[in-house]
């Protein structure tokens, strides 16, 4: 084989493990967004799953959101026949707010955190961290396992191989200090009173 085919090869297996390690690092930011830090945000219930004429349907597809003030959530569903099942699924998630309806809208209050719900927050926070640390790393063994696959094929070359793992080593390194310096920031935005 060619050592051009051998470095399409090589670069097809890290761009795959980028890929699979940069949607590690999207959902860890994802989760981050949808713990409650004491803000009113509205990615805390644009995931939430509504009961809509018999289907789940996410929240963010049945509603607009608006922050009038940093603690009020108000929420405008599209479709005012909405306003119950909505109201239905806010109750039943673990946000520990009460929904205020008006007929029109619906209004999220977010009271301040108390300093034992922040340190649990913390911990929550912590454990998802470690969801993407593990999920970039899987990304990494099986690049490396693919990687050894065509080596030992005779498809790529033990440099080509080497060249590679320190390619995706040093890219490991990268997405976890990342997800680290991710994890570093809502740490103090909950802390934050």
């Amino acid at each position: 084989m060619t050592s051009e085919a051998e470095d399409s090869i090589v670069e097809v297996a890290l761009h795959e493990a980028r890929d699979k390690m940069h949607r590690a690092i999207e959902h860890a930011k994802a989760e981050f967004a949808s713990v409650r830090t004491g803000r009113a945000a509205p990615a805390l219930v644009e995931k939430l799953r509504v009961d809509y004429f018999g289907s789940e349907v996410p929240l963010q597809q049945l509603a607009g959101f608006h922050v009038p003030e940093a603690r009020v959530l108000v929420i405008h569903p599209y479709d005012k026949g909405a306003l119950r099942s909505i109201e239905k699924a806010i109750q039943a998630s673990d946000l520990g707010v009460n929904p205020s309806n008006d007929g029109q809208v619906i209004r999220l209050v977010f009271p301040q955190l108390s300093e034992e719900r922040r340190r649990d927050l913390v911990k929550v926070v912590r454990q998802r961290a470690e969801e993407a640390r593990v999920a970039v790393r899987a990304a990494r063994r099986a690049a490396r396992h693919d990687l050894e696959t065509l080596e030992r094929d005779g498809d790529i070359s033990s440099d080509d191989l080497d060249r590679a793992e320190k390619d995706l080593e040093k890219l490991t390194h990268e997405l976890v200090t990342e997800v680290d310096r991710l994890l570093a920031h809502k740490e103090q935005e909950l802390l934050e009173v």
